[in-house]
């Protein structure tokens, strides 16, 4: 066939086929749009930081970030101390450093939990309405001033029956406080903890659609994260994965998987010394949730270590190597929020954080611009690829890891062309994007 000639083009099925499959899967088309909408694209915070709903006061936050700096200034003062104790290199030292330091100063918790669970305990009716009340005040009073973390919240007592009353009491009571002062905030988080059977995820859908009823407010505007404590929490007695069937009974709800590391730990009968987010139980009911979640929208957080960096310098630095490794273990896993229970956390959660992007940040925008550009290079990137070096790179913006202005010049896209790529179900790049 000479150059240029039209290729005969011969096919043997009639239009009425495609038409009778469109038709038969148009159901299964539907389910899977409904069941599995992808990532929801906005921000995810790296950690969790709980916060006993007694001790919650107007300043935490500046009272964690001022500690965690003194924690700096104490022990390790400079990029060098600071470099030796975690393994850096001079040079990533350095930004990484800076960063965490600025970080400390301008924003030290993305996510904060008013804990009424296992930090608070049990209490009388009155101490704990009141305290229910002064936590919705406070939150509402900081997101006012724009002083609030970007994502707060409380974690209420679970669904059983021993706590049930109580836990929707406060709930209700902490709700009810942020609506009278004005309207629910956008970061708004909810916990239920302890969660054993997909009856008590229903259980929170039909609270939340009763309270959105009781106020007027849009069906579905309150969502909650769903914590795994229990061994029955990852495999039903049927043997079917009842994380999976969670999500479901969240009816769209839900925001999250938060792993409880010892509780879960203990369920299983793990004894305390080898209680940890790297221990092979934890593993396996990691990889269960992150299996159960994917491309629902709701996503896996890492649970914490109870070895606290207080003490002589020594036992500080000891507590900061551990911490830091459980954090870049859990990034390289895909687990990219943890919990975070103590100020000493915040240096560690940080430059675990902002060295892993700073690291990936050049081969990913380079690998990006080649895809974006249809150029060559020495790896074969395909679309699912793409998506995920994009999402690296806006989890690394958000944070603070990464700014703009370095990676619109390394990759050549704005914020927006960035998440064309990274959720292309939600509308893919534009030229005008790009």
């Amino acid at each position: 066939m000479g150059q240029g000639q039209q290729e005969r083009v011969v096919t043997s099925l009639a239009d009425a086929v495609t038409e009778e499959i469109g038709a038969r899967l148009a159901p299964v088309d539907a389910e899977l749009e409904r069941r599995y909408p992808g990532d929801p694209g906005t921000r995810q915070p790296v950690h969790t930081v709980y916060v006993p709903a007694d001790v919650f006061a107007a300043d935490t936050l500046r009272t964690w970030g001022d500690q965690a700096l003194a924690a700096l200034d104490e022990h390790a003062p400079d990029a060098a101390s600071f470099a030796a104790v975690l393994g850096l290199d001079g040079t990533l030292a350095e930004d990484v450093y800076g960063r965490v330091r600025a970080k400390l100063e301008r924003e030290p918790v993305e996510d904060l939990r008013v804990d009424f669970e296992d930090g608070y305990g049990d209490r009388s009716d009155a101490e704990e309405d009141a305290a229910a009340a002064r936590a919705a005040r406070l939150v509402a009073e900081a997101y006012a001033a724009g002083a609030a973390a970007p994502y707060t919240g409380i974690r209420m007592k679970c669904m059983e029956a021993a706590v049930r009353d109580r836990g929707i009491r406060t709930l209700d009571i902490f709700l009810t406080g942020l609506t009278e002062a004005g309207s629910l905030p956008d970061g708004l988080v909810l916990t239920l903890p302890k969660v054993t059977y997909p009856e008590q995820v229903t259980a929170m859908v039909r609270l939340l659609d009763a309270f959105e009823e009781a106020r007027g407010l849009a069906s579905g505007r309150i969502g909650f994260e769903i914590q795994i404590e229990t061994s029955q929490a990852i495999l039903a007695a049927d043997g079917t994965a009842t994380v999976a069937r969670m999500i479901r009974a969240a009816d769209g709800r839900a925001t999250g998987l938060h792993y409880g590391t010892f509780d879960y730990s203990a369920c299983l009968g793990v004894s305390a010394a080898h209680q940890a987010s790297d221990h092979p139980a934890a593993d396996h009911a990691k990889a269960v949730m992150q299996v159960a979640a994917a491309g629902t929208g709701v996503r896996v957080s890492d649970g914490s270590t109870n070895v606290l960096p207080v003490g002589p310098t020594e036992k500080v630095h000891d507590a900061w190597r551990l911490h830091y490794g459980l954090t870049r273990r859990a990034l390289a896993r895909a687990y990219y929020q943890g919990w975070d229970m103590h100020p000493g956390h915040l240096p560690t959660r940080y430059a675990a954080v902002f060295a892993f992007y700073r690291e990936g940040f050049e081969q990913a925008a380079a690998r990006l611009a080649r895809y974006a550009g249809r150029v060559g290079g020495d790896v074969m990137d395909e679309p699912a690829t793409a998506k995920a070096l994009a999402g690296y790179l806006l989890r690394g913006l958000d944070c603070g890891a990464l700014d703009a202005s370095e990676v619109a010049r390394a990759t050549g896209l704005t914020r927006a062309g960035l998440e064309g790529f990274a959720s292309p179900r939600r509308g893919g790049p534009t030229a005008s994007a790009q």
